[in-house]
C-alpha cells in the first residue's frame, strides 16, 4: 500500500497588532509604528474610514511582508471623518429606505455632476437659494402658489401659444419704449378710458370712428 505523499504547508509567522499612524507611505501605504517598531502597511478594502495621522489602527497580516491596516480602532480627531474607496461606490438597501441625517449641513459635492433620477422628487425647506449660470426646464406643466414674486433681470423672453394674466391692479411702467404688433388690438374699460401723451396720434388707413353719446373737442 502506497503512503500519501506528505503534503507541505508554508510556515506562518502571522502579524496582528494595535499601533499608531505615523505618517503616509509611498503607493498609497501607511507607516504604523507598534511597540517602538515601524510597520509598512496597505489599508485593506474593507476599511472604509481612512486613516488619519495619530489614529490608533489594528494591522494584521499571515506574516511581516503581507501587512493590512485593517480597521481604525480610535480616532486621533473624532470630529473629522472620511469613507474613501479607491473606485466607484454605491451605497444600497436591498429592502427599505435609505437615510442620510446630519445634525448640522448636509453637503452633496460632484465635481462634474450630480444626477438624481426618481419618479417622484419632494423638496422642503423654510429657505432654498439656487445659483446657476445656466438653467434649462423641460416639463409639461408647472404649478405655483407663491405670496409675491420678484423678477430681476436684463432681458426676459416668452414665447407661447396663449397668455392669459388675470389680476385685481396691475401696473406696468416702461420708461422708454413700448411697442405691440397684433391682429387685432381691443381695449375695453367698463367705467373710464384715458389715453393721455405729449404728443397723440391716431391713424387709420381705411376708417376711424369715434361714437359716444357726448364727444368733446379742444
Amino acid at each position: 500500500m502506497k503512503h500519501a505523499a506528505k503534503r507541505q504547508y508554508p510556515a506562518y509567522d502571522p502579524v496582528h497588532l494595535i499601533g499608531t499612524v505615523t505618517h503616509r507611505g509611498e503607493a498609497g501605504a501607511y507607516v504604523v509604528e507598534c511597540d517602538g517598531r515601524p510597520w509598512t502597511a496597505r489599508r485593506a478594502a474593507s476599511c472604509l474610514l481612512t486613516p488619519q495621522l495619530g489614529d490608533q489602527v489594528m494591522i494584521s497580516g499571515p506574516d511581516a511582508s503581507r501587512v493590512y491596516l485593517i480597521a481604525v480602532i480610535e480616532q486621533a480627531e473624532p470630529a473629522h471623518s472620511e469613507l474613501e474607496t479607491a473606485g466607484d461606490m454605491v451605497l444600497r438597501a436591498g429592502s427599505g429606505n435609505l437615510t442620510l441625517e446630519a445634525p448640522h449641513a448636509l453637503r452633496l459635492n460632484g465635481k462634474e455632476e450630480v444626477t438624481v433620477e426618481t419618479p417622484s422628487l419632494q423638496l422642503q425647506a423654510q429657505a432654498a437659494d439656487f445659483t446657476a449660470n445656466t438653467l434649462t426646464y423641460i416639463g409639461n406643466e408647472v404649478a405655483a402658489t407663491v405670496g409675491s414674486t420678484r423678477l430681476v433681470g436684463k432681458v426676459y423672453e416668452a414665447v407661447m401659444d396663449r397668455l392669459s394674466l388675470l389680476s385685481r391692479i396691475t401696473f406696468r411702467v416702461a420708461e422708454e419704449v413700448e411697442h405691440v404688433r397684433t391682429g387685432s388690438l381691443d381695449y375695453r374699460a367698463d367705467k373710464s378710458a384715458r389715453v393721455h401723451g405729449a404728443y397723440t396720434m391716431i391713424t387709420a388707413d381705411k376708417l376711424v370712428k369715434v361714437d359716444g353719446k357726448q364727444i368733446h373737442m379742444g
